[in-house]
């Protein structure tokens, strides 16, 4: 994806350890990941719960100190820089959107979109102009006085991504930046994302468990235990997996293997050990059910209603008329 593209978000050996006084010990959420998203990239991390995500979306985002390791956004080392010098890093560059819409609780759905811009020194009348427009184009213009305490879950996620489109980011960070949309409201959410993708080159990096929400991106990475063990997608950059070629075996027996090296034999599974002699394995895969993880894919509207069997023909109808269901999307 580089093609002469600057790198607008990199990360070198990032580690974060979680203190713990559990008996097992302290908790290691990230393992030496390295990762780097270009301008106008779109990428994408899947993986189980527990696997890192979150964590890393805010050591990237400036939110959390790594442990170890460095982060750059927009060439500068944020591990270097003050406080304010991040926060007007952050500000010019990045955008989140959280799974939990985290609104201010005493501010109506407008001064929470028109905030960032308040903090920019920007005219209040200019700001909630913007802002209106916003909500207005994600179809919460009636709602902009509306305190987050009368707002649906989806309603306030829609509030949260208006707040972070406003300040025209060249980079969004989301963490489930659907997940408390109905399915209508995400394809809705993801055109507006498309749009800013394709026509203002904005950048995304995206932690999703949504399968329409990775296909917007090129590439996906796929994280477990803290770890990257494969990538997907058409601009697949194999630098973002670890150097490392060792083979790890503790006194327990748990084996693990440099992520470069599970990308060759197909990823995670379950193995068979038909040959086993000293110092040599051969391992051989048992078929089971394990994540697909997709790139960039064409998804169309369905030809049939899943639930009730309508035909929907030529028409755009994302409700089916018969049964009321979401229509939903599928490989073209």
């Amino acid at each position: 994806m580089s093609d002469g593209r600057a790198e607008i978000l990199k990360a070198d050996g990032l580690y974060h350890v979680y203190d713990s006084k559990a008996e097992d010990g302290n908790v290691v959420a990230l393992r030496g990941l390295h990762v780097s998203v270009y301008e106008g990239e779109a990428v994408a991390v899947v993986g189980p719960s527990g696997s890192g995500k979150s964590t890393l979306l805010k050591c990237l985002g400036g939110l959390m100190k790594p442990s170890a390791g460095g982060v750059e956004l927009a060439g500068s080392r944020m591990t270097r820089l003050t406080g304010t010098e991040l926060v007007n890093l952050r500000q010019n560059t990045v955008s989140f959107i959280f799974q939990d819409a985290n609104l201010l609780p005493h501010m109506n759905a407008l001064d929470n979109v028109a905030q960032p811009l308040l903090h920019q020194y920007v005219l209040p009348g200019v700001a909630r102009a913007k802002a209106q427009a916003l909500l207005d184009r994600l179809g919460m213009g009636e709602r902009s006085r509306g305190m987050p305490e009368e707002l649906s879950g989806g309603e306030q996620q829609r509030v949260a991504i208006a707040r972070a489109l406003i300040t025209n980011p060249k980079l969004i960070l989301a963490d489930e930046p659907t997940g408390a949309l109905d399915p209508i409201t995400s394809r809705e959410v993801l055109e507006i994302f498309d749009t800013l993708h394709r026509e203002e080159d904005v950048s995304f990096f995206l932690v999703t468990h949504n399968r329409e929400v990775a296909a917007f991106c090129e590439r996906s990475l796929e994280l477990r235990d803290g770890r990257f063990v494969a990538q997907h997608g058409t601009d697949v950059n194999i630098a973002d997996l670890s150097g490392s070629r060792e083979l790890i075996i503790d006194d327990t027996g748990t084996v693990t293997l440099p992520p470069d090296v599970l990308t060759k034999i197909g990823g995670p599974g379950r193995f068979e050990l038909p040959g086993i002699e000293r110092d040599s394995l051969n391992l051989e895969r048992v078929d089971v059910e394990r994540l697909q993880v997709e790139g960039k894919a064409n998804l169309i509207l369905a030809e049939n209603c899943p639930a009730c069997f309508h035909v929907y023909g030529d028409s755009e109808e994302q409700r089916c008329p018969d049964c009321g269901s979401s229509r939903p999307m599928v490989q073209a």
